[in-house]
């Protein structure tokens, strides 16, 4: 199946918001306890309120936050809105604890990388942003007279030189910690779409092999004695003076009985694929003789319009042609089955085919959801009453064994598209 693209923008996880907000707590008591050991280490000096007011008023904050979490709704605004007050708090910290001389603006780096990891990469950018923005107009203010000190000793004058140089040393390391943050962040979440990609894949393979071992015990059980079963209504059919009703009847007896084969084949597949005679064939013959047969049985009548260059396009190909007709056969059966009251049935071969072989089969049936894309080509999942379960594992079972995949495109109410691409190449060695 197709797989997910990478998104440098991935919705936000609701845990990593609580986990946000819980950091800050952690920050805030442990800027808090150091508060105190400095306050008990000199018993003598007052006690900096505005930096306790403003830790009291982060953790009533923090607790507001925490609501809105239980609320559950709009985490990316919840996780803008904790980056842009955790940098005016930390701004606030810096104003006053020495302004430019202060060095708690590494606190600035926490919120960058918050950012970054939590929403995406470009909001990592934005906070550095802001924080330049904030660090440098507080640092500009100070020294040009705009903004007064806090506290008299921290009205030292240094030169406009050296305030530019320590702003922009600030300024660079809030840059190049969030482009790191956002190649960190990407490359995390890259890696955890292919694990979960891995993971509904890996539950498909099992399925399969557990198929594989019904399909052999059950064809074990029913195979034989249906072929005696077939052999001998043969021969009444031949020996017998039957009347036409009763001629009729014995058709449908060996009609039935070839279907039931042909579903026991399909379960053969899984369990015992044997050995297969790969030669040069055109999937256009193939695909054409397939749409003859369900012709021919009436299962594309008048109400199904064909279109696609099925019947003229030339496509050479090297594997076998029981295979082919097994794919074709399924994908049109199940374009059929979401369309009963007729509609439009295309089937295509993409071109240029110079580097693959593409197949297309789609149609404007009834669609398929979300929630069955996911399980589409699992054994015995089937969106159909009648249906078996068994017809789209086994072309994703053929397909992976070209080394081909597919990709299906669906919607309800706006039918179904299955894109199959093969590797071109001279011979193709299924597996088994």
């Amino acid at each position: 199946m197709k797989a997910e693209r990478g998104r440098t923008d991935a919705p936000v996880e609701r845990r990593h918001v609580l986990l946000y907000n819980v950091y800050r707590v952690v920050v805030l008591t442990s800027l808090l306890a150091a508060a105190f050991i400095l306050q008990l280490s000199s018993p003598e000096a007052p006690p900096n309120l505005p930096f306790y007011h403003l830790v009291f008023g982060a953790y009533g904050f923090s607790a507001v936050l925490f609501a809105l979490y239980a609320g559950g709704r709009r985490l990316a605004g919840q996780a803008y809105l904790q980056v842009v007050f955790d940098l005016a708090l930390i701004t606030a910290f810096v104003y006053i604890s020495g302004g430019l001389a202060s060095s708690m603006y590494f606190l600035y780096l926490f919120p960058i990388i918050a950012a970054g990891l939590i929403v995406s990469g470009r909001a990592g950018f934005l906070a550095a942003a802001l924080s330049a923005i904030l660090y440098g107009g507080l640092a500009d203010g100070i020294h040009f007279g705009l903004i007064p000190v806090f506290r008299p000793e921290h009205a030292v004058r240094t030169s406009l030189g050296s305030m530019l140089v320590n702003i922009f040393i600030a300024w660079g390391v809030f840059f190049v910690i969030a482009a790191l943050v956002s190649r960190l962040a990407g490359g995390l979440r890259r890696t955890r779409q292919a694990l979960r990609a891995a993971e509904r894949e890996l539950l498909v393979r099992e399925r399969l092999a557990e198929a594989g071992r019904v399909s052999a015990s059950l064809a074990h059980e029913v195979r034989n004695p249906l072929a005696a079963i077939s052999g001998s209504v043969q021969v009444l059919k031949k020996e017998l003076a039957l009347t036409p009703e009763q001629r009729e009847l014995m058709g449908i007896v060996l009609k039935e009985s070839e279907r039931v084969s042909h579903s026991l084949e399909q379960f053969l597949d899984f369990a015992l694929p044997g050995k297969r005679v790969f030669s040069p064939i055109n999937l256009r013959d193939i695909l054409d003789e397939t749409v003859k047969i369900l012709q021919a049985g009436g299962e594309l009548n008048g109400r199904v319009e064909l279109h696609g260059n099925f019947r003229t396009a030339d496509v050479p190909y090297h594997g076998n042609a029981g295979q082919f007709k097994q794919v074709f056969w399924n994908l049109i059966k199940n374009a059929l089955k979401a369309m009963p009251e007729g509609g439009r049935l295309t089937l295509d071969f993409p071109g240029p085919r110079k580097k693959d072989v593409r197949v297309l089969v789609a149609d404007t049936g009834r669609g398929i959801s979300e929630e069955d894309q996911a399980h589409l080509f699992e054994p015995f999942f089937s969106g159909f009453e009648d249906g078996r379960g068994l017809g789209l594992s086994i072309v994703r079972k053929i397909v992976d064994d070209y080394d081909g995949r597919i990709e299906v495109r669906s919607g309800p109410g706006r039918g179904t598209e299955v894109l199959i691409t093969l590797p071109a190449r001279k011979e193709a060695r299924p597996a088994g």
